[in-house]
């Protein structure tokens, strides 16, 4: 056990609890916020997966949720903009649970708080687009949704 002095006081515990614990917050708030944006395509391979949808209901569902078709054009724009409100209300909650709760201490800590913020979420969206496009598409495929036409666009190695 390692002791370390904080304000006066003498506190016993491992050295990387912290980072540990702020580790662990972002990788909630990544995949959180990367699952929320995929609610267009996710539904779909789950209905499909547990049975509980064939295969052509499913993937006129995920056609009417990702194209907008029949009225649904809201929902992936409002799917986005969920995701993107989950990941800066998470950053908050993040920053002001390590003691960051005024102007003054942002501006102190403004590097931190830019460059854990700008890592957030260029990190949320990447794995937004590999969860969505790759992952969801495969399964998609091998569970027989006519997805494979969107496989060509993301095979950039060929």
């Amino acid at each position: 056990m390692l002791y370390k002095r904080t304000n006066s006081v003498i506190v016993r515990g491992d050295g990387m609890s912290e980072e540990t614990t702020e580790r662990k917050s972002l990788i909630k708030l990544i995949s959180g916020s990367a699952l929320i944006a995929s609610m267009c395509c996710l539904p779909s391979v789950v209905l499909v997966l547990f049975g509980l949808a064939s295969v052509s209901s499913a993937a006129a569902l995920s056609d009417s949720l990702y194209w907008g078709e029949d009225g649904y054009g809201w929902f992936r724009p409002l799917m986005l903009i969920s995701a993107l409100s989950f990941a800066v209300i998470g950053l908050i909650i993040h920053f002001r649970s390590k003691g960051i709760c005024t102007l003054d201490q942002a501006k102190r800590e403004r590097r931190k708080i830019i460059n854990t913020s700008l890592l957030v979420l260029i990190i949320s969206y990447l794995t937004y687009l590999l969860f969505n496009y790759v992952i969801l598409t495969e399964i998609g495929i091998l569970l027989d949704l006519p997805w494979e036409e969107s496989r060509e666009s993301y095979m950039f190695w060929k």
